[in-house]
């Protein structure tokens, strides 16, 4: 396993590749860098669907700026993790629970052997949902504090929502959950217009990940299956449910996009209402991918970031 840059979009230096074996049997590629000054402790970046390590190098540069210990993997079927079906361009889970196998070789693997505490999570979308189920499942999370930026907690503005779910649970019964969703193909929300786009306003930062994914064709991740698409379901459904999201006992910092339409900002501030422990804010102006947003929208991300995490309390000598 490896990792890809670019002139314009180098490798932060000290990188060290890591090749997980989840509990399954599934092959997932991680990395981890060390600051240059005494770690305040670790960051883990747990990536959205269809992204990858490379997308994440100038965040992980500035998380090393901050003197942070980062570490960043690609789920299972995603980045340069092997693939789970013949055709590379299709993103799929088997089932929604499998992400914690993931997350549990990343603690036991990479966590535990190398990463200084006090440990904490940056997730995304996606990931963050999955960060979630994990903790909720497990009766307890392995982080200090965990930010999450857009939380896949339920779809934006999507009046056919039982119907998707009734129809992706029909289509995986009748053996076609290894197919795209309907209309579905291989490219890349990043590689289609920046005009008009949902997930960032930022054209550098939008097309910077085009570039990286046509300098490494084997990153793409196109459109989801029927499988993923059920799976989703699944684990936004568990999330959900009375008392299951309660369980969740770290301490969560939520940003949601002012400017979402991908996921639902409203369930998001749902969530963060259930939970004893979290806060969400709503950054105006701001589009999905919170991260690869303006620097005006990425300097409230990181005024919010900051204030929360490493947490003055974890700090103190004990």
């Amino acid at each position: 396993m490896e990792l890809f840059d670019t002139p314009a979009n180098p490798c932060p230096p000290g990188a060290h590749i890591v090749r997980l074996r989840a509990r399954d049997g599934a092959l997932l590629r991680a990395a981890y860098w060390r600051p240059e000054a005494k770690p305040l402790g670790t960051v883990v970046i747990v990536q959205g669907r269809s992204e990858f390590i490379e997308k994440y190098y100038e965040l992980i540069g500035e998380l090393l700026g901050r003197n942070y210990f980062v570490v960043a993997f690609d789920w299972r079927g995603q980045g340069l993790s092997p693939r789970l079906l013949p055709n590379p361009a299709k993103g799929h889970v088997v089932h929604s629970t499998d992400y914690r196998h993931d997350l549990d070789a990343l603690v036991e693997q990479v966590l535990g052997p190398d990463a200084p505490r006090p440990w904490f999570a940056l997730a995304h979308s996606m990931g963050a949902a999955a960060l979630f189920d994990h903790a909720a499942a497990r009766d307890g999370s392995p982080f200090a504090r965990v930010a999450a930026t857009a939380p896949m907690l339920g779809l934006y503005g999507f009046p056919g929502s039982d119907y998707a779910r009734l129809l992706a649970s029909a289509f995986v019964a009748a053996g076609l959950s290894r197919a795209f969703i309907p209309g579905g193909g291989s490219k890349m929300l990043c590689e289609k217009r920046f005009e008009g786009n949902i997930l960032s306003a930022d054209r550098a930062r939008f097309e910077r990940t085009a570039r990286i994914v046509a300098a490494c064709p084997r990153l793409r991740i196109g459109e989801p299956t029927v499988g993923w698409v059920h799976a989703a379901y699944q684990l936004m459904d568990r999330l959900a449910e009375p008392g299951y999201a309660e369980r969740i006992k770290v301490p969560v910092l939520m940003l949601a996009a002012g400017d979402e339409r991908l996921v639902s900002t409203p369930a998001v501030e749902n969530l963060a209402k259930r939970l004893k422990n979290a806060l969400c804010v709503v950054l105006p102006g701001a589009r999905h991918e919170i991260l690869m947003e303006r620097a005006e929208i990425r300097a409230k991300f990181w005024a919010a970031f900051d204030a929360f995490i490493p947490g003055e309390q974890l700090l103190r000598p004990s």
